[in-house]
């Protein structure tokens, strides 16, 4: 086990930010290589790797999502866990990545698949040219050691842009920070309800009948936003509070965004979050994450994040939320439509069933809340998919960790199933 975590310290030294992975390409390329695997790489940055003649598929994405100080990740264990230093781990998918570099060098008859910008939309996955040879693909990303995925949420990526003018006036201007927001995965963490700073720091702005000069927040896409900033005019004196921090600027001249009053009602009015949970499986159905909001060349523009583990669901938000924003005069669309994944029990997953519920006895079959590529995969292809993975906590922000007993069990579960079918 412990040299799994080596190789994720060592992987942690590579700079892989989505859109950024040429570096750990390569790395992963050459390390295929010398391990005697015969390796293609798609125009996707896909990278498929073979040795022997295998019945199994280990697949894992190679880029993460970077915040703080990321692709800077500085790796340090504490109390039984892997975090780092002011920036997101990256053990989404890191884990993944360094259990497959232990099975290429303990395994002959092996087939790997490393995927590109997943985190962005399922970019590399969607764009896969490989061929599975295998029939079975366990894929690797998922977050939680108890549990064997055969079903995940289908997504899909929209925006709104509404143009604006700027005002002069004079008055009391302030500016605004979000502080103590938690932010983590928009599918994983969306049942804890965390507060949006996005939210809460257009819901001050309202309430203290404030004038738009410059509003920003949110990180990424598929994460609840932790971050906000904003330059505001107020009537009167504003304080901070637990949710945002008030800096008085003086009383001067500026230009006020014209669509201010509409900018606050359109965020306000909007229902971030859970929108439906289905009760058979435990687990959040259909959810939206209301992800950034930029102000920039006179546009206003939204991005969110809309995920369903039923098709009918996500085609509804999708359309409850396009409807929506035009009716608030925004220009609306969606893009990278991906259906869900709703899997069933299969020889796999009773396979990966009957090793893990030796390390964790507690074992179920389950689906997620989140985008997982086999649920892609299978339907370019015909394959048995299942997923497993460490217990991993607020991915994609800069609490992420991962517990280093659960990384030992599900290494050795992957290990025990690749020498059952060997």
């Amino acid at each position: 086990m412990q040299k799994v975590i080596d190789n994720f310290k060592d992987l942690c030294k590579i700079p892989h930010c989505s859109y950024e992975t040429e570096q750990m390409k390569e790395f992963l390329i050459n390390y295929s290589k010398d391990k005697n695997f015969i390796v293609n790489v798609d125009e996707a940055g896909n990278i498929h790797a073979i040795k022997g003649n295998p019945k199994l598929c280990l697949q894992s994405h190679y880029d993460m999502v970077c915040m703080g100080d990321a692709p800077k990740v500085d790796v340090y264990e504490e109390n039984g866990y892997l975090k780092a230093k002011n920036s997101s781990l990256g053990a989404d998918n890191g884990i993944g990545i360094a259990i497959m570099m232990s099975a290429m060098n303990q395994f002959e008859n092996l087939e790997c698949l490393f995927t590109n910008n997943e985190e962005v939309g399922l970019m590399g996955v969607n764009s896969l040219e490989h061929t599975i040879k295998s029939n079975m693909l366990l894929n690797l990303d998922h977050e939680s050691d108890n549990e064997i995925m055969i079903g995940c949420a289908g997504g899909v990526d929209i925006e709104a842009t509404l143009h604006y003018e700027n005002i002069k006036s004079k008055g009391k201007i302030y500016e605004l920070q979000a502080q103590n927001f938690k932010g983590g995965h928009s599918g994983i963490n969306i049942i804890n309800n965390e507060k949006s700073s996005i939210k809460e720091m257009a819901k001050f702005i309202k309430q203290n009948h404030g004038k738009i000069i410059f509003f920003e927040g949110g990180e990424r896409v598929n994460s609840i936003p932790k971050h906000a900033k904003a330059l505001v005019c107020f009537e009167n004196e504003v304080k901070s509070n637990e949710w945002i921090k008030c800096e008085f600027k003086g009383e001067k001249e500026f230009e006020f965004c014209n669509q201010s009053d509409k900018l606050l009602d359109t965020i306000n009015s909007f229902s971030h979050g859970v929108r439906a949970y289905d009760e058979n499986l435990g687990i959040v159905q259909t959810s939206i994450n209301l992800a950034t909001l930029k102000m920039q060349n006179n546009q206003i523009e939204f991005a969110l994040f809309a995920r369903s583990n039923t098709l009918d669901g996500l085609e509804q938000i999708e359309f409850e939320t396009l409807q929506f924003f035009k009716a608030f005069g925004y220009q609306s669309k969606s893009f990278n439509f991906y259906p869900p994944w709703e899997g069933k029990p299969n020889a796999l997953s009773d396979l990966v069933f009957k090793a893990l519920k030796k390390v964790s006895p507690e074992a179920k079959i389950s689906a997620i809340h989140a985008g997982l590529e086999c649920g892609i995969i299978e339907k370019k292809q015909k394959l048995l998919c299942a997923s497993i993975g460490p217990n991993i906590y607020n991915p994609h922000s800069t609490d992420e960790r991962c517990e280093i007993a659960s990384v030992e069990k599900i290494s050795k579960v992957v290990f025990e199933v690749l020498q059952n079918l060997n």
